[in-house]
């Protein structure tokens, strides 16, 4: 389990929606200073002493190797940067598709790589990634992209237990935000995502599973597949 309050943290794609308001939920838990990373940090619209606008590419090594630099003093990191560009992985544009996996995949992975260390160095911590139940729920190269990364938070939650790293991984159905802005259906507010997994992060858990279409979906993990995927039934 990872006490927040004191903690200094860095949050990526933190200038708006879901990003924005985990930089405001860790300040309300007692971070003490939180770096928002942004491609543009002049556009990061919390403003608080308290919050560092910090410029990240998530998808650029030297960018992150410079944010590592600058934020070499965190204890906490949060994967939120994404983005969803609808292909299919059959017969979708494989540049969109490319450029998805290097923010929603390599993004966390590089990111997670060069700040691991300073977390480590700063006496443990915790690092959150944004999953999706699209992670076990298919819908193209999106979900592609999440399952991808649920399974390298699983292998980084091992590998950094030793240095006193906790991993969580969040899984949520979609998200009163701008990119879910045309999906219908019921929408978890983000600051419900980010209260649960800022809950789970202080339990110590190794996910938070947010809103009843998330917890669903995991109910139907044990099953065959077809219980996920009605239409292979047929």
């Amino acid at each position: 389990m990872t006490d927040l309050n004191g903690r200094i943290a860095l949050v990526t794609g933190a200038n708006r929606g879901l990003g924005a308001a985990f930089v405001t939920g860790l300040l309300d838990h007692g971070a003490t200073k939180v770096y928002a990373a942004a491609r543009r940090p002049e556009t990061v619209a919390v403003r608080d002493p308290r919050v560092v606008p910090l410029a990240l590419d998530v998808t650029d090594p030297e960018s992150i190797r410079r944010a590592a630099e600058t934020a070499s003093d965190i204890s906490v990191l949060v994967n939120n940067a994404g983005i969803a560009v609808n292909q299919s992985l059959v017969s979708g544009d494989l540049q969109e598709i490319r450029r998805e996996f290097d923010t929603n995949f390599w993004g966390p992975v590089l990111v997670t790589r060069a700040l691991a260390p300073a977390i480590e160095r700063n006496g443990g911590g915790a690092i959150v990634n944004m999953h999706s139940a699209l992670s076990w729920l298919a819908l193209g190269s999106y979900s592609a992209t999440k399952a991808a990364l649920w399974s390298a938070s699983n292998s980084a939650r091992v590998e950094l237990a030793p240095a006193g790293i906790q991993v969580v991984g969040v899984h949520v159905g979609y998200v009163d935000t701008e990119m879910a802005a045309g999906a219908e259906g019921v929408k978890v507010p983000p600051a419900q995502v980010v209260d649960e997994a800022l809950e789970a992060v202080r339990a110590g858990e190794a996910e938070a599973i947010v809103g009843d279409v998330a917890r669903h979906v995991k109910s139907k993990l044990h099953e065959d597949v077809r219980a996920l995927y009605p239409q292979l039934a047929r």
